[in-house]
């Protein structure tokens, strides 16, 4: 019953990145909320479902990108298991693993869609252009609304998973 929070979480990060933040860009770089959701679920330490919303995050991403449709999915399953491995063996500073999972899932979804671009359309992209107009003002984005998505999402996770629940 909890893992259904999953679906309005997630509809509304979509819906405020396609009518807000979508709106907001800068050069030609934006934030990528859901990205920032997925990854600050990923993080928490007591949400056993994360790789659930990893994969409903890439079904509506595909759905509502014109990229093609597994980029979102694999981009989004490889965020969290990156964002699981850090949680478990490396890092035990939360804000600083966010940062990095942040840095990894920019970096994750620009080659991706480069990638995708140059495969699937035959569009032939500059990876430097493309680092500097749209990677670098999205990861400064991004950052600006790391804090704020992480700790709504640590607090959604203690309301839906009490420590003394999860011990």
């Amino acid at each position: 019953m909890k893992t259904l929070v999953a679906f309005p979480a997630l509809a509304l990060a979509f819906v405020l990145q396609m009518a807000v933040v979508a709106r907001i860009p800068l050069l030609a770089g934006h934030a990528n909320l859901p990205m920032l959701v997925v990854a600050a679920w990923a993080l928490q330490e007591q949400t056993p479902d994360s790789w659930l919303w990893a994969a409903l995050a890439g079904l509506m991403g595909a759905f509502t990108s014109g990229l093609p449709f597994l980029t979102y999915p694999l981009m989004y399953l490889l965020l969290v298991l990156f964002a699981r491995f850090l949680l478990g063996q490396v890092w035990q500073v939360p804000l600083l693993a966010v940062f990095v999972v942040t840095l990894a899932g920019t970096l994750l979804e620009t080659v991706f869609s480069l990638l995708a671009l140059q495969f699937f359309s035959g569009q032939s992209l500059s990876w430097g252009d493309a680092l500097a107009v749209i990677t670098l003002p999205q990861l400064f984005l991004n950052a600006l609304l790391v804090f704020p998505v992480y700790s709504a999402m640590r607090d959604l996770a203690q309301a839906l998973y009490p420590l003394e629940e999860f011990v």
